[in-house]
């Protein structure tokens, strides 16, 4: 079965949507987003969504201490590195404890990490499709994310073959995420 991860959660309708379906993971973003939400907000939700269910924190080289202490706050249990982070950071943070998963977009060359899931992903929630007839063989577990929707994440799963797929902008109806292909897209995901 693969898993998902439905991230961007903005407003507290999305964790009763999160808590009905049941994704594998639920994300938070921090960097500078229109879906950027503050640790207070994520500590919040935390709080709302079933125990269960882990949490990503979303960041682009942010300091170290920042994301520790993001970490540490329990508003999270992954940090999820979109930047130009080093190695070194990926080790401190999982010595820390946490789940890390390291992002390349495309093109990038995936080098070996101490990450636990590499993501290669087409660019920050902006809903762009990568070719996936061109995504390298990739290091597992594997994470793949950028334009997926319920109507072609069953293409994607069928083409890549990853362990996680994450979505945000492909559940969202007018930039707001939609419970309804929310339950869509799990379903699917957790079929094939």
């Amino acid at each position: 079965m693969t898993q998902i991860k439905i991230c961007g959660l903005m407003r507290e309708q999305d964790t009763q949507a999160i808590n009905e379906v049941h994704p594998d993971f639920a994300g938070f973003v921090f960097a500078k987003s229109r879906r950027q939400i503050s640790l207070a907000t994520a500590l919040k939700f935390r709080e709302l969504i079933d125990d269960d269910i882990p949490t990503a924190g979303v960041f682009v080289n942010e300091p170290l201490q920042n994301m520790l202490d993001i970490y540490h706050s329990g508003a999270i249990q992954i940090v999820q590195l979109h930047g130009n982070e080093s190695e070194e950071t990926v080790k401190a943070l999982k010595q820390a404890g946490a789940t890390v998963f390291q992002v390349y977009k495309p093109n990038a060359k995936i080098t070996p990490t101490a990450a636990d899931y590499v993501m290669l992903d087409s660019g920050n929630g902006s809903g762009i499709t990568l070719d996936w007839s061109r995504v390298p063989q990739a290091p597992h577990p594997f994470i793949l994310a950028g334009g997926l929707t319920p109507e072609n994440v069953t293409v994607a799963i069928t083409a890549v073959h990853p362990d996680v797929i994450d979505v945000s902008s492909g559940v969202e109806t007018n930039g707001q995420k939609d419970a309804d292909k929310i339950r869509a897209i799990v379903a699917t995901t957790h079929a094939n």
